[in-house]
């Protein structure tokens, strides 16, 4: 018996190297005509708003090396950012502020920045896919949930990138407002020197309260 080829398992259990336009397609080959990709940063700083983006890619035009805006470089997120507004059909975001979160808490708030960018959108798709396990309720008639979505599908993987972008800058100004709490290099996340920062000037009204440390209870 001749050995198995080394290309047998490629070829029976093809390795995903990244997202790609299949949940799209499908969907376009069932007759929709728009699908836009949803994806949201920011649920877990404790300071600064969630955002999330929604993008509608051209079937024909997408951008090359679309991926999780985590594997990407600030550079290249930059880049594509500006690549996605050129070519896609239509790009939104929105933003839900930290004052926001404390009253309705950050899943809702989450859900909330995913409406209202869908809404945003210049066109209204027929299908959306959502990055995550769950579809806020205002889009359960068009959402899909995909787990990882941001590194499965290059509509999802456009929305993250938009939205990394967008809360970054944001974030960026927000430092250049209150300098001694370096929120352009943590983005208000919880580093060692953001603690600091909190501990010896408190919070900001771009804090989160409503989040431990901050929390009274």
């Amino acid at each position: 018996m001749s050995p198995r080829p080394d290309t047998d398992s490629l070829t029976l259990f093809p390795t995903r190297t990244g997202p790609d336009f299949t949940f799209e397609a499908d969907l376009l080959s069932r007759g929709h005509s728009l699908v836009a990709g949803v994806d949201e940063v920011g649920r877990g700083p404790l300071a600064g708003p969630v955002v999330a983006a929604a993008v509608i890619l051209e079937p024909d035009d997408i951008p090359q090396g679309l991926n999780d805006s985590k594997k990407l470089t600030a550079a290249r997120r930059e880049w594509l950012f500006e690549e996605i507004l050129l070519r896609a059909r239509s790009t939104s975001w929105a933003a839900v502020t930290a004052a926001e979160i404390d009253v309705i808490n950050i899943r809702q708030a989450t859900f909330k920045a995913m409406c209202n960018a869908v809404q945003a959108l210049a066109m209204q798709p027929d299908r959306i896919l959502i990055d995550g396990r769950d579809v806020p309720i205002e889009l359960r008639d068009r959402g899909s949930a995909i787990v990882k979505g941001d590194a499965k599908s290059v509509s999802i993987a456009a929305a993250s990138i938009v939205a990394k972008v967008m809360r970054d800058r944001m974030m960026t100004r927000a430092c250049a407002e209150f300098p001694a709490y370096g929120f352009s290099r943590h983005a208000g996340y919880g580093t060692a020197r953001h603690l600091a920062a909190i501990a010896a000037h408190g919070a900001t009204p771009l804090h989160r309260l409503s989040f431990a440390p901050l929390r009274r209870d």
